[in-house]
């Protein structure tokens, strides 16, 4: 089985709006074993949706649509699909009640552009939207199965996952796949790549290795295809993997830094704060963004200014004067003061130079001096030089900094 996504809107091609969509969608294609030959974005025309849908069907056994459903003039996938399909518009009860009940229960009245969500194409199989006005639409013309469903994220990814993904898994028997990824952190791709080469090259047949580097991070995704034995089979080369990598692996699939360090904390039933200068904050975000994180995390002190470092953390001015603010001996001071100043058993402090600019020969843009601390351990720090790229800085330090934590604890 293979498909092509095509993506309908005008703010796709302008850059207005980011197109989450189309990876959203072959994403979940493929962990079912369905290919994806193309993924194309086109505007609101007729004869561009007309072309490009006569051209996908050439080649492809299934055409994922989004865009152009709603209630609005500019949208016009659905008389254009009627038009390609040869068929024409009725009224379906059934979706009205559904777009009268999503209508009220916002405290809104049922107009005519509401209403019009009702005319729905004669030889179209209805999927229903429970979170939204516009129905999605199924075709089956000339052995090629079309599927038109709203542009909204979050309306087309529940139609997905309760009725389109289903359906066709009881249509299609469909080839078994299997991915495994394991995040890795402190090896740069190409160095990691060099690390891990005699294992990559002994991996067995059937599976795949992709390298996929984000800021801080190195993803390492493994995909197997046959039958059931290839999970067992990939199991086996992860665990060669972690004699290799150790500590640099902190996660699998969906975990993230922020998760990993949460558990560790709730685990061993202990508590964070964080003292940060050049991120901003942005480690107290990332923790604070894990449900239930209240548990364990106390707070942060955003000491961006000297002034804040000395009057709120207690850092003697001399040190910051002699040793400069971007340095070891503040940051390890800055965690340390920190224990007892926020009451936790942990604590994460971070100075250094964002850029794009502030940066010196001894002290360039990208430096960045972190610090762990604990009542029951010696405070660790560790300098990083990461870049000139500030928001790249920002990410890189966060994550550094959770990550030179996850390592503390389980030492």
């Amino acid at each position: 089985m293979n498909a092509d996504i095509v993506s309908i809107g005008d703010e796709l091609l302008i850059g207005q709006v980011v197109n989450t969509n189309s990876s959203w969608i072959a994403r979940q294609l493929n962990l079912i074993g369905i290919k994806v030959n193309k993924i194309v974005t086109i505007g609101d025309t007729r004869q561009e949706i007309l072309e490009t849908l006569k051209e996908s069907s050439a080649n492809s056994n299934i055409i994922f649509i989004t865009g152009g459903l709603g209630p609005t003039s500019d949208d016009i996938t659905k008389p254009v699909l009627c038009e390609y399909f040869n068929t024409s518009l009725r009224f379906d009860e059934e979706v009205f009640s559904m777009v009268d009940q999503f209508v009220s229960k916002r405290g809104g009245t049922m107009n005519e552009l509401n209403r019009g969500q009702a005319m729905v194409p004669v030889s179209a199989k209805i999927i229903k939207n429970k979170i939204g006005t516009a129905p999605g639409l199924w075709f089956e013309k000339g052995g090629v199965i079309y599927i038109s469903m709203p542009g909204v994220p979050f309306e087309m990814e529940a139609m997905m996952m309760e009725s389109i993904l289903p359906l066709i898994k009881d249509q299609f028997q469909l080839p078994f796949i299997f991915h495994k990824t394991i995040l890795t952190t402190g090896i740069p791709e190409s160095k990691l790549a060099i690390t891990i080469e005699k294992w990559e090259k002994q991996l067995s047949e059937g599976i795949q290795l992709a390298y996929l580097p984000s800021p801080g991070m190195v993803r390492l995704r493994l995909s197997g295809f046959g039958n059931e034995t290839i999970k067992s089979t990939i199991s086996a080369e992860i665990d060669k993997l972690k004699m290799i990598l150790g500590n640099a692996i902190y996660g699998y699939d969906s975990d993230t830094m922020e998760i990993v360090v949460g558990n560790l904390l709730k685990s061993c039933n202990k508590t964070l704060a964080t003292a940060e200068s050049c991120t901003g904050g942005n480690v107290a975000r990332l923790i604070t963004s894990v449900p239930g994180s209240s548990d364990y995390f106390r707070g942060s002190i955003v000491a961006y200014s000297n002034e804040i470092k000395t009057n709120q953390l207690k850092v003697p001015i001399d040190l910051i004067n002699n040793n400069g603010s971007v340095s070891k001996e503040v940051v390890e001071f800055m965690a340390i003061n920190l224990l007892d100043i926020l009451n936790c058993d942990y604590s994460i402090a971070i100075s250094g130079i964002a850029g794009p600019t502030g940066g010196t020969i001894e002290k360039p843009v990208g430096m960045v001096w972190i610090a762990v601390a604990s009542k029951d351990k010696n405070v660790v720090s560790e300098k990083f030089l990461f870049g000139d790229n500030r928001d790249r800085n920002i990410t890189r330090a966060s994550v550094a900094a959770l990550n030179l934590l996850r390592i503390y604890i389980q030492e």
